[in-house]
């Protein structure tokens, strides 16, 4: 008989199938989405808290009747009650009689969870941790109830003692460790109950030309919904009025709120500043972000790292090993233990069985994944699986994408170059006036750079584009032109006296553009993608965890070498082709490294698949998304420096955990079984491995809850 014990919740108790669910949420209706998810939540915590206090009425009413079965069970050793109930006398019978139904009354109900456990076990052909307790409190108590009964089936009257007081004691005590272990599994799914929290419950939509508070899983893609200064975005969207500052440091954990304008994007259960906006709704319900966070980290909470793969099927085997070891202990003790053999075997054998319960082995790894994933999630790190989490664990190189990963993946204007008689602000207001009508992005660059410093911009009166040179335009009379030195020398302008600081530009990776006006060049803009305020640390971060750095683009050497010199990445892969962004991951996988690919476009994606762990720029492409095991919220590299970090310190947890376990398995089964008692001449008792067996739990879950305060050092995520 093989056991199917799988994890804490199957171990130790059954539990009712999740209201979130796969197949609880594909039942929902697509409107009730979001209302189901935070109903689900409230309905798991009300389940949590019943089951919590049904466990402990179970435990008060077995202390209830174990405390005085524990006195009354050896009453020659207490004076008054060894005259009261002499060895050997009709009271002693009737009252060890008391004690055998009282003690049946435990197992009926504060006991009964094990006796089904074990039944339905039985009926698949498996074993599990009620097995173990089911036959050791059971067969203690019919023991003692044949021995009180027909006492003249044993081969000695002292081996007709009763253990009634075990049942009971047993019971109580492992039926505390469930409820403690109950409580405790609450506080690991904190992360994931705050993140439901989140959710608000209304939402104000314009509808009819007025506006309107709704259920928020009312709002549907398309309404213009209305945010005023301090409440809750209630669903994602685009910002079509309105300028404020949002908080978004519980989706993203980013910690500066963000400004918001017009064409923004708004994400579902941040909490707006000071200023009123209104939004398009363009995801709601299922599909916002808030949901899919929710859903995401459930999935990997549910999910299992490859070691406790190992660990079921060890635990598969030994729950029938120690049924085994059992038996053989009974026979030892009975053929070759000292007098009364009958009752040592007796407590033997009931002691293995109770002291070997593998509860703590099976909450190991599932109490440490649901608190590193919930930690992961509290710093805007998605975490897809539990293959995902200890994979990280074993990275050596990270590869990162530059565009959009790197670096913000959007041109900007980076410096404003003056020449003789002219100032910054007339270079750029000029340029800017000039591009207006232009739909190249570095004109964009330069026209949203204007807008930002507040700069009065002129529409052109004449507009031409001079084909991979740049533009010529009229602006209050005066020709400006803008783009290449081809373009201004074309036209009879000369621009040597900006050739050094254009030339100091290019070595930095931007790209210079000239500015000329009436026959004169005025003087320089430089246009680059930037670099991400925190890459540099970020990276910093990375080689300080012992990983190596390896900067993947298909930008030229030049461009590519320069932003390497500005992160501090030692080597770089230019000129990649996006279909060979894969094979470079593998050749670096065929050399023995363990990689991590970080990115954020649609070209990223198979060398996100490929890798060994992918993580995905969460302001990037849903493919990217889709492909990786990682989703970083914020779009932060910082997110890949605390994923790594977060990784190690669960899978840490997780071999302390399981190495507390195994040693309190390993230790316990022989001492158990009596190898102390030659030496020393003491034998456990059942109620003290009971004991023991509950605090081994007990250890288990407050090492998992430690991971809590687990703190980043010295990057944020």
């Amino acid at each position: 008989m093989r056991s199917t014990m799988t994890d804490h919740t199957t171990t130790c108790h059954p539990a009712a199938p999740a209201a979130d669910s796969p197949a609880a949420r594909a039942a929902d209706p697509p409107g009730t989405a979001a209302a189901s998810t935070a109903s689900a939540a409230e309905a798991r915590q009300a389940e949590r808290q019943a089951e919590y206090r049904a466990l402990m009425r179970k435990f008060w009413f077995g202390a209830a009747v174990g405390a005085p079965t524990m006195v009354l069970s050896y009453p020659w050793l207490i004076p008054g009650l060894r005259e009261l109930f002499p060895m050997g006398s009709q009271q002693l019978w009737y009252l060890w009689a008391f004690m055998g139904i009282g003690s049946f009354a435990v197992i009926a109900y504060s006991g009964n969870q094990f006796f089904t456990g074990a039944w339905e076990g039985l009926k698949h052909r498996s074993a599990n941790m009620h097995t173990l307790i089911a036959i050791g409190t059971g067969t203690a108590w019919i023991y003692s109830t044949v021995a009180l009964l027909f006492p003249q089936l044993f081969p000695s009257k002292a081996t007709t003692d009763v253990y009634y007081d075990v049942t009971v004691v047993v019971t109580a005590l492992v039926v505390l460790g469930m409820a403690m272990e109950v409580k405790a599994r609450g506080r690991t799914s904190e992360a994931i109950e705050k993140l439901i929290g989140l959710q608000p419950k209304t939402a104000r939509v314009v509808r009819g030309g007025a506006e309107r508070e709704v259920p928020v899983d009312e709002v549907v893609v398309g309404d213009v919904v209305v945010v005023r200064p301090g409440a809750k975005v209630p669903v994602d969207g685009i910002v079509l009025e309105g300028a404020s500052a949002i908080d978004e440091s519980m989706i993203t954990g980013e910690s500066m709120p963000v400004a918001k304008a017009p064409g923004d994007e708004v994400i579902g259960a941040t909490i707006n500043g000071t200023g009123a906006l209104r939004f398009r709704a363009t995801k709601v319900g299922a599909d916002t972000a808030l949901a899919t966070i929710v859903r995401m980290v459930g999935d990997a909470q549910a999910s299992k790292v490859p070691i406790q793969r190992i660990v079921d099927v060890v635990s598969g085997y030994f729950t029938p090993m120690v049924v085994i070891a059992s038996i053989l202990g009974f026979v030892v003790w009975y053929d070759f233990g000292p007098s009364p053999a009958f009752a040592y075997a007796v407590v033997v054998s009931v002691t293995t069985l109770i002291i070997a319960c593998p509860c703590a082995l099976g909450m190991a790894t599932p109490m440490s994944l649901t608190t590193g994933v919930g930690l992961a999630a509290s710093h805007g790190i998605l975490i897809r699986s539990g293959d995902a989490l200890q994979a990280a664990r074993r990275l050596d190189t990270v590869v990162l994408d530059k565009t959009g990963t790197i670096t913000v993946g959007k041109p900007a204007v980076t410096d404003i170059v003056s020449g003789t008689g002219t100032t910054d602000a007339d270079v750029l207001a000029l340029a800017a006036a000039a591009e207006r009508d232009s739909e190249h992005p570095l004109a964009a660059a330069i026209v949203a750079a204007a807008r930002e410093r507040g700069l009065e911009t002129a529409a052109p009166s004449a507009f031409e584009a001079v084909a991979g040179h740049g533009i010529r335009a009229t602006i209050d009379g005066r020709v400006v032109l803008v783009g290449k030195r081809a373009l201004l020398e074309a036209d009879g302008i000369a621009a040597d006296a900006l050739e050094a600081e254009a030339a100091r530009l290019a070595d930095e990776a931007k790209t210079p553009v000239y500015v000329a006006a009436d026959g004169r060049a005025l003087g320089l803009l430089a246009i680059a993608d930037p670099v991400k305020a925190d890459s540099r640390e970020a990276i910093a971060a990375l080689r300080r965890l012992g990983l190596r750095v390896v900067m993947l683009t298909g930008d030229n050497r030049r461009t590519a070498d320069a932003i390497a010199r500005a992160v501090g990445v030692d080597t770089v892969v230019a000129e990649v082709l996006p279909q060979d962004k894969a094979h470079e991951v593998r050749k670096l996988q065929l050399e023995g490294r363990a990689v991590a690919m970080v990115g954020d476009g649609i070209n990223d994606a198979p060398a996100l698949a490929q890798a060994n762990v992918g993580f995905a720029i969460g302001t990037g492409t849903d493919v990217a998304i889709e492909a990786s095991d990682v989703t970083l919220i914020s779009g932060s590299l910082g997110g890949v420096v605390a994923a790594i970090a977060i990784s190690r310190a669960t899978m840490r947890n997780v071999t302390q955990n399981l190495f507390g376990a195994f040693v309190y398995n390993g230790l316990g089964l022989p001492i158990a079984l009596g190898v102390l008692y030659p030496f020393t001449g003491l034998l456990l008792s059942p109620i003290l491995a009971a004991l023991a067996m509950s605090f081994s739990s007990v250890t288990v879950i407050s090492n998992a809850n430690r991971l809590k305060r687990f703190r980043l050092q010295g990057v944020s995520a």
